[in-house]
């Protein structure tokens, strides 16, 4: 039985159109995909045998044309390996990018799901259909293609690729490789050397030398040929699309279902600072000796500075029944070439300080990091300017895609949105400081504090679904409308150096910090203060103080991990006496060893691992936490929500769409 109407005949050239996208999203960025471009989705449908196999995989490239004002023209090539078909045709649809580049688009693959994502400063897109129900991964690229035509010339200089291929269906042959190469720009890449892993060879590298390849350019798109080998990863003839000014390519093969992303290298001395928009794709293989692995999917966003970086990913993994907001913490020591590793995954940052990741066995993976846009200011008619980029969490200082929860303290970035300063002075928070406002879909929201550049304000507990749309009002002059997806939570532990990063802000029973001269010991219950933990019971009214007869309680299950170990939680709910913070009681637990551990604090969507809690001494032998990715696969997990189970998620019947008949 069939539970997806997917398939539509016609003579010739089949039209298909997708389904619906959430309404209310900002579309004043439609124009920034705009004009005709290259593109590659890979699709990985699960099979039912609960181990992380496929029942299928599919790869669908070709062209699509967006026309600036919120639709789209795709032809296709449409790889469907289960059902041996290589099938071509035009799709329509439709997409909406607010003005931060953060958006959506029809899927052209499945009726109803959206493929979500994000618009770097090149106009090059980058997500995945995190939402679907139906039991896929997917990554999806899009480049404008330049005019005149990428040629031969386009392709010239060093460059380090990145593939990952699940497509023979099991994990065992799972393939994870990076390949550095240098192009003559006359159609000569040489010797190719690359290096792999393969599920089933476990932590043995494989490395190669393939010589004499060639390439070719073709309607703007490369074409790369390996001699046919049968011992070679790569072999056979790849599809090569290029961003505008040739520093970044992406693709894979016309008749498989792999993606590559690469970048050039050797152009000068990279950097990785400032906001990036990424997508990719990890398979943790380190429970295969238990019979499975582990696929996942991502879109989302990261800070990045001083070693340092602050994400979010809006995760979708085999473990959980539903995706997540996952926001990390990670650190980072770049080297002169634009290298760095922890050990779990390998980065390189090259040209147009594009960042490109491939993992190291057991953590396989693939993903691309590209700087975003600098929204001008003058998209604000009126002068008063929020930044689409600027809702942020007021804790964990997490990036714009991590979405709002009610009764978050949120942290708002702009220009001209005050004309002075001031801090509210009583509790409840009022809703007008400096002759200023903020509202969240038409509801006046209580607020901490006003600078002409910086707002903190409450999300109103009235706002529990779907989007958030938020404008600032400088003295009766309105700023333009961001919109944030709302989620039931979305928590952020405020830090003792007050920017996200560091010991979290938690306390022992006396009142006095936890840090490193005062650590929590095993057994000891502490206090973590917090805010994005969504609606209590009972009800208090937007910035009020947390009452302390009752408690107010979080409406969701909030558990709490140290180490990757789980802390039981005595209370979660509103800091009696205080306005906008939440307070989780938590018990360290035994088996962790004295060290800096990351504090995780997860509700039923959402998962924070970004601060560090100082733990006391243990008999045990367990080591800090502290070398990991920002996927989290270096803590030995992914984030796995509370009351889920392992299993598989696809749908009986499930399949890709006819598009046409099969060509044989």
């Amino acid at each position: 039985m069939r539970l997806l109407t997917l398939s539509l005949f016609l003579a010739g050239l089949t039209s298909f159109q997708a389904g619906a996208q959430p309404s209310g999203w900002d579309s004043s960025g439609n124009n920034l995909l705009n004009g005709t471009y290259y593109f590659r989705q890979v699709t990985y449908l699960l099979s039912n045998a609960g181990d992380g196999s496929l029942s299928d995989a599919a790869s669908l490239y070709g062209t699509v044309v967006f026309n600036g004002t919120g639709g789209y023209t795709m032809n296709v090539t449409l790889v469907d390996l289960a059902a041996g078909r290589l099938q071509q045709g035009t799709l329509t649809g439709s997409y909406t990018i607010a003005a931060s580049g953060q958006g959506f688009l029809t899927s052209p693959l499945f009726t109803g799901d959206v493929v979500y994502g994000l618009v770097n400063a090149q106009g090059i897109f980058v997500g995945s259909s995190t939402e679907n129900l139906n039991g896929y991964h997917d990554i999806f690229i899009a480049a404008p293609l330049s005019s005149p035509l990428p040629t031969v010339s386009t392709f010239k200089g060093t460059y380090t690729m990145a593939q990952l291929d699940l497509s023979s269906g099991s994990p065992l042959n799972t393939v994870g490789l990076t390949a550095s190469m240098s192009a003559d720009g006359l159609g000569n890449l040489g010797t190719v050397g690359l290096t792999a892993y393969v599920g089933g060879n476990g932590s043995s590298r494989i490395v190669q030398s393939i010589g004499s390849v060639k390439y070719i350019f073709s309607g703007g798109a490369g074409v790369v040929t390996f001699p046919n080998s049968n011992s070679n990863l790569l072999t056979g003839q790849y599809y090569l699309y290029f961003s505008p000014d040739g520093n970044f390519f992406f693709g894979g093969s016309p008749f498989s279902a792999d993606m590559i992303v690469g970048v050039r290298t050797g152009t000068g001395t990279p950097t990785l600072s400032g906001l990036y928009y990424e997508a990719g794709m990890d398979e943790d293989e380190s429970t295969l000796g238990n019979g499975y692995a582990t696929p996942d999917s991502f879109y989302g966003s990261l800070n990045a500075g001083g070693g340092n970086i602050v994400g979010h990913q809006r995760l979708l993994s085999f473990f959980n029944d539903n995706p997540v907001h996952y926001t990390y913490n990670d650190s980072y020591n770049l080297a002169a070439n634009g290298t760095y590793t922890n050990g779990v995954t390998n980065y390189i940052v090259g040209a147009n300080n594009i960042r490109i990741a491939s993992g190291i066995w057991p953590y396989l993976s693939l993903s691309v990091a590209l700087p975003a846009p600098t929204v001008n200011p003058s998209i604000s008619s009126s002068g008063v300017f929020l930044s689409p980029q600027g809702v942020v969490n007021a804790g964990s200082f997490a990036p714009f895609t991590a979405g709002v929860a009610p009764g978050e303290l949120l942290v708002l970035y702009g220009s001209n949105m005050s004309g002075s300063t001031q801090v509210a002075s009583t509790i409840p928070f009022p809703t007008t400081l400096a002759n200023t406002q903020v509202t969240v879909n038409g509801i006046a929201a209580p607020l901490y504090y006003v600078t002409p550049t910086q707002i903190s304000a409450i999300m109103p507990y009235a706002v529990t679904s779907g989007v958030a749309k938020i404008q600032v009002i400088n003295n009766g002059t309105a700023s333009n409308t961001v919109t944030e997806f709302v989620a039931v939570t979305a928590p952020g532990v405020l830090t003792q150096t007050q920017n996200g990063l560091g010991y979290g802000d938690v306390i022992h029973s006396d009142g006095t910090l936890v840090n490193s001269k005062s650590p929590a010991q095993i057994g000891e219950t502490v206090s973590v203060f917090l805010t994005g933990l969504g609606t209590v019971s009972p009800a208090i009214a937007d910035g009020a103080a947390g009452p302390s007869n009752p408690f107010a309680s979080t409406g969701s299950t909030i558990t709490s991990y140290v180490g990757g170990t789980q802390a039981p939680v005595g209370f979660a709910g509103l800091a009696p006496f205080l306005a906008g913070l939440y307070q989780v009681n938590l018990t360290i637990p035994s088996g962790v060893a004295a060290g800096d551990y990351y504090l995780d604090i997860s509700g039923p969507d959402a998962y924070s691992s970004v601060c560090l809690i100082a733990v006391g001494g243990s008999s045990s032998t367990t080591q800090p936490e502290m070398a990991t990715d920002e996927n989290g696969v270096g803590r030995g997990f992914r984030p796995r929500m509370p009351g889920t189970r392992l299993r598989a998620k696809s749908r009986p019947g499930t399949v890709f769409p006819t598009i046409v008949p099969a060509i044989r």
